[in-house]
């Protein structure tokens, strides 16, 4: 039996702030749309659905309360259709969709939505622990001398790999460049969902292309940027810093939705649906948490092992750019072609909506193995906390 890919598709982009172009819209109304958007789009009535999963992780206030089952109830699904809500940071949707296809292989499921959301502009980061510790002592105990935020770890990286600031800032005004390139040559047209916004003077329009991706981004522009994450105590702690993470080799605060239709093979053929791609392996791994960003590698390595398929196999990597060392580890550890990585531009330029950023990449690379005819396509997604979910799909 296999899980495949019917259908995949993602809002455009929106800045994650207030006045960003999806700022005006319910959190929980954006997925609805998705949703809506994804089964107008294949056909599928929704009653078929066995469940939705899906992956936010700021679940408070607009977010709060299960909002993927708030989103499906939105979207007029049946009451019958149930739905739940996941965290695994920056990955949860990728880990929805593994959960997805996991239960189609297990056959407890014949139809089912991995999904996410995030609005950073209405629920910001840092919300949910409501200003308390979210950890506990005795993680306190196991790290006496604190863990770190995540563009710090990102400093780590780079300090200790060796990325310089230049490095950096190259790979980051590139991934502009390709995810403008796409854009221009209509590539992303079969992926977003254009989304209706209303304006301030009640005007309603409606927008289709990224919000984040600047077309004239340099690495020259790129280094007149100050460094996001410079802090006098933790420079002490960590001398080998010397502070090259900024906004622009980070990605932006992101607005978002995306939602993947799974089935499984049998019932794709009953319902005289083509498949785009089908799940081939999985993997998930814990990793240091205070380097935090670096289990993209033995995620890597495990799924290549189960999967039996070495990197030069494989066609298009999705790497998450969280921030540019990360993407830049992973291409150095694997020695892998920097022109399959994030051949259309990454989080740096397309964004990066937490929730939604796992179904996010396996969009964007489903739609990538379909225009190019390429077999394989890997997406890894490194998590607060110290994890990392990698995914290896093949293109039908």
């Amino acid at each position: 039996m296999d899980a495949v890919i019917v259908d995949a598709i993602r809002t455009p982009s929106g800045k994650g702030k207030p006045g960003g172009q999806l700022s005006s819209i319910h959190p929980a109304e954006l997925l609805t749309r998705t949703l809506r958007g994804l089964v107008e789009r294949t056909g599928i009535d929704p009653g078929e659905v066995d469940d939705v999963i899906g992956g936010c992780v700021g679940q408070a206030g607009e977010q709060a309360l299960n909002i993927t089952r708030n989103a499906v109830l939105g979207a007029g699904f049946p009451e019958s259709v149930p739905a739940t809500t996941i965290d695994r940071q920056c990955g949860s949707s990728q880990q929805a969709a593994h959960f997805a296809a996991q239960g189609v292989l297990a056959g407890t499921y014949d139809v089912v939505i991995a999904c996410g959301v995030e609005s950073m502009s209405r629920v910001p980061m840092g919300t949910t622990p409501m200003g308390t510790d979210p950890r506990g002592p005795s993680m306190a105990a196991r790290y006496p001398e604190g863990l770190v935020n995540q563009g710090v770890s990102a400093e780590l990286i780079a300090a200790r790999w060796k990325f310089g600031r230049e490095e950096l800032d190259e790979f980051s005004a590139r991934s502009h460049a390709r995810a403008a390139q796409t854009a221009a040559g209509g590539a992303f047209d079969d992926e977003i969902l254009p989304v209706a916004v209303t304006g301030e003077d009640g005007t309603e329009r409606v927008v289709s292309t990224d919000e984040t991706v600047r077309a004239s981004t340099t690495a020259e522009g790129l280094a007149g940027l100050r460094a996001s994450f410079a802090d006098e105590e933790l420079a002490k702690r960590f001398p080998e810093i010397d502070w090259r993470i900024t906004p622009g080799n980070s990605s932006p605060l992101t607005d978002g939705a995306s939602a993947v239709l799974i089935m499984s093979e049998a019932k794709a053929a009953a319902l005289g649906v083509q498949p785009k791609a089908r799940f081939h392996s999985f993997a998930v791994t814990g990793s240091d948490p205070l380097l935090m960003l670096t289990g993209v590698v033995p995620a890597t390595r495990k799924l290549l092992d189960r999967a039996g398929v070495s990197i030069d196999e494989i066609d298009a990597y999705e790497v998450n750019e969280a921030f540019a060392p990360v993407p830049l580890l992973w291409q150095r550890e694997f020695d892998a072609d920097p022109a399959r990585l994030n051949p259309r531009g990454g989080a740096i330029a397309l964004g990066h909506p937490l929730g939604a950023s796992g179904t996010r990449l396996l969009t964007t690379l489903v739609n990538q193995l379909q225009a190019t005819g390429g077999r394989y396509g890997l997406q890894t997604m490194c998590e607060g906390g110290g994890m990392a979910n990698a995914t290896l799909v093949e293109r039908l």
